[in-house]
């Protein structure tokens, strides 16, 4: 009744896995034309939420009156968290905006979310930690020690340990940030706040740093953990708190940044990106600022300001001459009126919708200055007001809100292991504590491409027909065959120069070079780097790897649904924000018939199974599911 197909990804070469509705020709012509479909979509939905709205009017932030319907209670559950199962909007149906709202805000309930579970791998000798390889033999090298260890006194290769120990902390950081982004998408499944953990994803894609530069998943954690700490109260708080933060300050090369040569990355950052925008300052604006946040530095995981190299000399900033400090330059940026417009219209394109006009992003600008910065107050008042509820349809989901609503409405307390958090976020454009460039995520309309559909798809094929190739990344890295293939020619008795050669150098003088330098060499990078990951893999801990486990037959019976179209009704209620239009269900509904050979769910009920998971993948990878 169906096939599954696999294609080449143009853009990533990967294989991309396909399920084709062979017998139902309409669902067909869909998947092959549901780019050019979702457009459409996006198009029709924008068009007629906007026909409410006067286009140059202002945004109707008064309280909307009355009880919450179904479809506005999902709507928030969409913004506010990450979805509600059908029991959660059963709950709240009927319920104030107010009411509804606390449920996901969580002001009530004592917080009792998991704390990040390490796996102990930190050594203290690590720290600080070689900006390179080079860098570190070279330290090694010069003082006899590095990375708390000591150079061999003789024999070969006296600094291999100290390169081993490198490339063991780049890849242990990186392993442990896995869990740490496994740890995160649990807190944001199951949190009894799920509005905290909303917004600590949104200021992840502000305040974004990567994994990658900061090469330390501790300071990684403790980022992450001012975003769910500040990230509903003071803007001014988060603002200082993250200009002190380890990862920021790493990430931004703080440590560089001193009175005789201001590194200016942090200074243009902070007024470019995180508060007021482009255009809206000088470079003369960005080199005084940079004077100001000289001295700033991190020791382990601690900020502390060095007076020796703090220059606390006269500065011009944005029109105001004084002795800065790095304080005092924030207070003056958050005293500028385009601060709390680009603030406050940041916020409403990520909760409510994309499009502003200018007058509106003034409007919401001054709503978030009376709320004197208060995150907390101004998203409120959005989630309570009329205009919020306009904007049903209006938002593509992000990868990680599209696969952790799946598993919030399916049921799942716990993220599954199969497939992969990362892996699947990382293809579908959001991989956790990796984002792209220090701007963040583009948001919106670029998570969507054909190539980016295909793979929604694929997650959901990937969930309720779990791939028997699927092999641990955390286990065995994909991005380490090479390595694999040193071990093992080191296992057939090849010496060390000999299996490290990369593959495909055959003899010749290459062999007789490495032969040599295998005799003398201070040590070998590729050994290195096969140490390290095996270094890594053994103190790191291995990521569980359940699956979802889905029970969909029993749910049917469970509903006593008696006919296909039921079924399509039900899956529809329990998933969608968006709803179907009636041809559509007309046609998954003749799928689902034609996948069970009958049209009486009951007589179907010892096989339905695995018809009714290929009935939640076609519906789930349709456009209407990517909207909220």
């Amino acid at each position: 009744m169906t096939e599954t197909v696999s294609r080449r990804d143009d853009q990533t070469g990967a294989d991309v896995r396909i399920f084709l509705c062979s017998n139902v020709p309409a669902l067909r012509r869909w998947q092959a034309r549901s780019a050019l479909f979702l457009c459409a979509l996006l198009c029709v939905v924008q068009s007629t939420a906007q026909a409410a709205l006067p286009p140059e009017g202002p945004l109707r932030l008064a309280p909307l009156q009355g009880e919450l319907t179904r479809a506005q209670v999902k709507h928030l559950a969409s913004r506010a968290g990450f979805g509600a199962t059908q029991a959660e909007t059963d709950a709240l149906i009927g319920r104030s905006p107010e009411q509804a709202l606390a449920y996901f805000s969580g002001s009530t309930t004592a917080s009792s979310e998991p704390a990040f579970q390490h796996s102990g791998i930190f050594d203290p000798g690590l720290d600080p930690f070689p900006p390179s390889r080079p860098a570190t033999t070279e330290l090694a090298k010069r003082q006899g020690h590095a990375l708390g260890i000591e150079v061999k006194p003789g024999g070969n290769r006296p600094l291999q340990p100290i390169v081993n120990t490198f490339f063991y902390w780049l890849r242990a950081s990186r392993l442990e940030t896995d869990r740490v982004s496994y740890w995160w998408a649990n807190r944001m499944l199951s949190s009894k706040r799920p509005l905290q953990e909303k917004a600590a994803l949104f200021w992840h894609g502000h305040f974004a740093t990567n994994e990658d530069k900061v090469r330390d998943y501790r300071k990684m954690v403790l980022q992450v953990e001012t975003f769910q700490r500040y990230g509903l109260g003071s803007f001014r708080d988060l603002l200082i708190a993250i200009a002190q933060d380890p990862a920021m300050l790493v990430f931004l090369d703080a440590g560089v940044n001193t009175k005789n040569a201001p590194n200016e990355n942090f200074a243009r950052e902070i007024m470019e990106l995180f508060t007021m925008g482009v255009g809206e300052y000088g470079e003369e604006d960005v080199r005084e600022a940079a004077r100001a946040f000289t001295g700033w530095s991190v020791k382990g995981l601690e900020f502390y300001i060095n007076p020796e190299t703090h220059d606390s000399g006269e500065k011009v900033f944005l029109g105001q001459r004084g002795a800065f400090d790095g304080i005092q330059i924030i207070d003056q940026i958050l005293a500028r009126p385009q601060t709390s417009r680009f603030i406050a219209a940041k916020l409403y394109r990520f909760f409510v919708r994309n499009d502003l006009t200018a007058a509106a992003e003034a409007q919401l600008g001054e709503r978030l200055r009376a709320h004197d910065f208060d995150i907390g107050a101004y998203l409120t008042e959005l989630f309570l007001s009329e205009d919020f509820y306009a904007s049903q349809g209006e938002h593509i989901k992000s990868p990680v809100e599209l696969v952790v609503s799946t598993y919030h409405k399916m049921g799942l307390t716990t993220v599954p292991g199969v497939p992969d958090f990362n892996v699947v976020t990382g293809a579908l454009g959001q991989r956790l504590l990796h984002p792209p460039t220090v701007a963040g995520w583009s948001e919106g309309r670029s998570w969507i491409t054909p190539s980016l559909l295909f793979e929604r798809g694929n997650f959901v094929l990937d969930v309720v027909f779990p791939d028997l190739n699927f092999v641990p990344p955390d286990r065995f890295p994909a991005f380490t065959p090479e390595v694999a293939r040193v071990q093992k020619r080191m296992r057939t008795g090849m010496s060390v120069s000999q299996a490290t050669k990369p593959t495909g150098v055959m003899g010749g003088e290459m062999a007789q070079s490495n032969a040599l330098a295998d005799r003398d060499e201070a040590f070998n990078t590729r050994l290195g780097s096969m140490r390290g990951w095996q270094m890594a893999i053994e103190r790191v801990r291995p990521i569980p790897r359940d699956f979802a486990r889905l029970n969909l037959s029993q749910q049917v019976q469970d509903a006593s649904l008696a006919s296909p179209l039921d079924v399509v009704l039900y899956f529809e209620q329990q998933f969608f924000e968006v709803a179907l239009l009636p041809d559509v269900r007309g046609q998954l509904a003749e799928l689902l018939e034609l996948e069970l050979g009958s049209s009486d769910i009951s007589t179907a009920s010892s096989y339905a199974e695995e018809p009714l998971r290929r009935l939640l993948h076609v519906m789930l990878s349709r456009p209407e599911y990517q909207l909220g």
